[in-house]
């Protein structure tokens, strides 16, 4: 079955606008766990604008499900990373000026760093996935790696306008999960992913997981945060139970 990564970095993100000491994103990520979601996934930035060094940690104590730490390929969190290691750690661009990632990393371009960097956290015992465009060239170069998972920035899906357009997107990705897949990677997908665009991508095969979280934590606002994870993961078994449709 498809699985949900829960992502809980707005919940920090409305934490940090006040300074205070809630809402707690870790508190709302082991309820999120409760309703249902099959792993945790937050993005220690270098500026720390929302997760902290702290909530990392007592999400490697506390949680039940595995922790996904996204991440920089830079020296610093690298060294974080092996200090505390995560079940997971997603490596993904970052420029402090976006207001969330934008675009994949550019492996191709990375290709001589990540070959060094990812066998040292295999080593350490950490799944790598790298999170890039759905692209041949950086699907190919992303297997050279060594890294065993990519996970597809869907952004462009999620904001295209247009049946015409939405369509060319979405087999887009179908065609990079397909190649990945063939070069012995797990496929996992995510950026932008919503409740009315989720279906048509969950059923892409062989994509394995989705992780969300701005759609999620939004909408937990209002009906929270059981109703929230437990709607969008019913949402994606419908997507998955089309594979065979």
């Amino acid at each position: 079955m498809i699985k949900l990564g829960v992502n809980c970095d707005h919940v920090a993100t409305l934490r940090q606008a006040r300074g205070e000491r809630y809402p707690d994103p870790v508190a709302w990520a082991l309820e999120a766990e409760r309703a249902g979601a099959d792993s945790i996934t937050v993005h220690l930035r270098e500026d720390r604008r929302h997760i902290q060094e702290h909530d990392v940690i007592a999400l490697l104590a506390r949680a039940q499900t595995r922790i996904n730490l996204e991440m920089a390929v830079t020296p610093a969190m690298v060294a974080w990373a092996l200090a505390h290691p995560p079940a997971d750690c997603c490596l993904v661009p970052e420029k402090r000026e976006e207001i969330t990632t934008e675009g994949g990393l550019d492996v191709c371009g990375l290709q001589t760093r990540l070959n060094e960097v990812v066998p040292v956290l295999l080593q350490a015992g950490i799944e790598v996935s790298l999170f890039i465009d759905p692209e041949e060239q950086q699907i190919r170069a992303a297997a050279m790696t060594g890294a065993r998972v990519v996970e597809l920035h869907t952004g462009r899906y999620a904001e295209a306008k247009g049946t015409e357009s939405q369509l060319r997107e979405r087999v887009a990705l179908q065609e990079a999960a397909q190649l990945a897949h063939g070069l012995g990677l797990r496929v996992h997908a995510g950026h932008g992913l919503h409740y009315h665009n989720v279906v048509d991508v969950a059923a892409i095969a062989p994509i394995g997981e989705l992780n969300i979280g701005h759609a999620i934590v939004s909408r937990a606002v209002f009906t929270g945060v059981f109703e929230a994870v437990g709607t969008m993961k019913n949402l994606m078994v419908t997507g998955f139970r089309n594979r065979a449709a």
